[in-house]
């Protein structure tokens, strides 16, 4: 039986229709299998291998009725991407006939090649083995490619044959059990445990991204190659007036968006919000939250179907940080939060702040984390294209601070005096006509220029890139959270004693947020975080700005790095090293394949144009004093021309030269990529921009700006 929904059905009877869980798991498992498995997938108990011959029946036939051929593991390796390998249920028999199996084996266990994907050395072509692992904590779903051809895909952690993580999902998977294990422990200081088996972090990761035609990207190499233009002039209107922000969506992108929600629906995906955002072609899709683990895989899903169905409308997605220079970038914005598996949020501080002292022993962790480890938070959303977009007046600078808004800044400063009196609290609006509401005043505003942000109840960690998994940037939180925790229950369980009266508790409470208040509160900044004054002021707070990925991701390699994630049996030593040279290596090769993309644009389209421009002008000077007349303005353009395609004969040599060089340490290679040969780039498109702005539009050959982001 081949089920499928019809298009006009509600995406309430849709919703979650491909994902085998919710209740397809009691209509297909016996009641002993399916509560076995739902312990695994909702309460982080270990998997019971025996429920695994029978749980893979059910998943087979239940694929096989919409349709689905194939099966893979399903996986996200160090490319940053993810990686699948698809095998037929099709089996055949001696007798010449053929059955449809699909084993417990093939469901919890696969083994594809380690030495073909990103492994910082951990596994070379002589030693290629690797496994991938079923996570039944994420359910597995149906992906259809086309109208006919569906394949069951299977969530999987992917390792080494020794064991290392080659992923980005175990060790998430770890920094979750290691966040909830510190997390329980302050929940037990509190008395606040009962009934509580583990805490989760949520997250709610909200994507932007570019819509442009697919006939003119075609037309762009840079676009096609690199997912940004590494040339182009800016157009007279981009987002100078405001315009574009929540404004009305295109019918066509529309029509886009709304076969995308359908998609995510069917796979159980919480999407709630859809607009415009603020540069032309630019817009964003949000889900609501989840479990981080859930999440990250929705993430990548939201990003795969973004992608697959905008050819389908004669357009291409761009997810790249920064497609378009002068224009603003694309972020993902990690919305970061803590809550009992019971449904209790940790990071909520209802009404009365001042007296919720567990809350704010969960709020200053995190302070105290950031603070402690604003280089590794930095580190992990460190990307050739970040660099692009932060610190921009679009983006979060590079200095990673926290912003906590009036009433909870209030808070500190009197945790800091050592008296808590009182918690400031939002009044109503009296909008001056009869005809509206009073509405709600919040007791604090928003910042959107910090890069770390609380909104309410949770923390929005505004710094990653449109493109990336946010499997790396949680796994970092939710480690030096875990660590924060550590000392905060430590010194708790120490001072308060094993059975501390309410006057004692409060008392050991209060003398530990006031030192980590003390101690960490630098990190914590309410003003405009684009200024060059925030600049001067976190220099003078022994804040760390670092400006660039060449100068973050060795800082993986630190003693405390090292440390840090090998204490919390997140990371080995080896395992946190082989990451950080990947992502230095990914740094690099992007970097160069830029370079000699940027190289053959130039020598293809930009000279050619502007040799053909100035043999016109040549001709036009020519002709113009053959006649007897002068031609001043013209010969002025024509030395300008000559002029400006000299320096960027010069551009294009030094280019050449600085990608030429190649260091066999990848830092070292990192460093001289950031100070050579990206100025030298640079250097060579303002050039190049200038000559787009000057040349005539018959003689242009690629697409501009103009076309691509004002096409709507």
């Amino acid at each position: 039986m081949n089920r499928k929904h019809n298009s006009d059905s509600p995406v309430t009877e849709v919703y979650g229709s491909l994902t085998f869980t919710g209740e397809v798991l009691p209509q297909r498992l016996p009641r002993s299998v399916c509560d076995k498995l739902q312990q695994t997938m909702q309460r982080g108990l270990p998997l019971d291998a025996d429920i695994a011959d029978t749980v893979a029946l059910a998943m087979k036939d239940w694929a096989l009725e919409y349709g689905a051929t194939h099966y893979c593991h399903w996986f996200q390796p160090l490319t940053g991407l993810t990686a699948e390998k698809h095998d037929a249920f099709l089996t055949p028999r001696l007798n010449g006939q053929a059955v449809a199996g699909f084993s417990g084996d093939e469901l919890i266990r696969g083994e594809p090649d380690a030495s073909s994907f990103p492994s910082g050395g951990i596994r070379d072509t002589y030693e290629a083995r690797g496994y991938t692992a079923w996570d039944a904590t994420s359910p597995a779903f149906i992906l259809k490619s086309q109208p006919d051809s569906a394949t069951l895909c299977i969530p999987t952690v992917f390792v080494s044959y020794t064991g290392e993580a080659l992923d980005k999902k175990t060790p998430l998977l770890r920094s979750i059990r290691a966040v909830s294990d510190q997390a329980m422990r302050i929940l037990r200081i509190f008395g606040s445990d009962e009934g509580v088996s583990q805490v989760m972090t949520t997250v709610g990761a909200e994507q932007e991204y570019f819509l442009v035609d697919e006939e003119l990207w075609a037309m762009r190499p840079d676009l096609r190659i690199c997912g940004r233009t590494l040339i182009g002039a800016a157009p007279p209107k981009g987002h100078q007036l405001d315009d574009h922000y929540f404004g009305t969506i295109p019918e066509r992108v529309l029509a886009y968006m709304t076969e995308v929600e359908r998609q995510l629906y069917e796979l159980g995906i919480p999407i709630k919000t859809r607009h415009k955002e603020v540069a032309p072609g630019q817009y964003e899709i949000a889900p609501t939250y989840e479990n981080a683990n859930l999440a990250t895989d929705h993430g990548m899903l939201i990003m795969h179907i973004l992608a697959q169905t905008a050819r389908r409308h004669g357009m291409v997605c761009l997810l790249h940080e920064k497609p378009f220079a002068r224009v603003n970038g694309s972020g993902k914005h990690n919305n970061w939060a803590l809550a009992t598996d019971t449904g209790v949020n940790l990071l909520d501080p209802r009404d009365e702040v001042y007296t919720n002292m567990q809350f704010l022993v969960f709020l200053t962790s995190v302070i105290r984390a950031v603070d402690l480890h604003a280089d590794l938070v930095r580190a992990s959303i460190a990307t050739a294209g970040n660099d692009h977009r932060l610190g921009g007046n679009e983006a979060p600078p590079a200095i990673i601070s926290i912003f906590l808004g009036e009433k909870l800044t209030d808070i500190l400063e009197q945790i800091t005096a050592g008296k808590l009196k009182s918690s400031r609290k939002g009044g109503a609006l009296d909008l001056g006509a009869h005809t509206l509401p009073q509405i709600p005043q919040h007791s604090g505003d928003r910042n959107r220029t910090s890069p770390f942000a609380f909104t309410g109840n949770k923390f929005e960690f505004r710094s990653v890139g449109a493109g990336a998994s946010i499997a790396w940037p949680n796994t970092v939180l939710n480690t030096i959270v875990a660590e924060s925790l550590d000392y905060m229950a430590t010194q708790l369980e120490r001072r308060v004693g094993k059975k501390p009266t309410k006057q004692k508790l409060e008392s050991s409470v209060m003398s530990l947020l006031q030192e980590v208040v003390k101690e960490h509160k630098r990190v914590v900044f309410d003003g405009d975080n684009y200024s060059k004054k925030w600049e001067e002021e976190a220099e003078r707070r022994g804040l760390p700005h670092l400006r660039s990925a060449a100068e973050t991701l060795p800082l993986l390699k630190s003693k405390k790095a090292m440390s840090l994630f090998s204490t919390y049996q997140i990371l080995s030593r080896r395992e946190l090293t082989a990451r950080a040279d990947v992502y230095l290596e990914t740094y690099n090769t992007l970097l160069n394949i830029e370079a000699r993309t940027l190289v053959s644009m130039i020598n293809k389209h930009v000279l050619p144009s502007a040799v053909r421009y100035q043999t016109d002008l040549a001709e036009a000077v020519t002709v113009t004093q053959a006649a007897g007349l002068d031609c001043p303005e013209t010969a002025d353009q024509l030395q300008n021309l000559i002029s400006l395609i000299d320096d960027l004969r010069q551009s294009l040599r030094q280019i050449e030269k600085c990608a030429s060089k190649h260091l066999s340490n990848l830092a070292r290679e990192a460093k001289h990529i950031r100070e050579e040969l990206v100025p030298a780039m640079e250097q060579a498109r303002d050039v190049a921009d200038t000559l787009e702005a000057i040349i005539p539009a018959d003689l242009w050959t690629l697409p501009t700006y103009a076309e691509l982001l004002l096409g709507e």
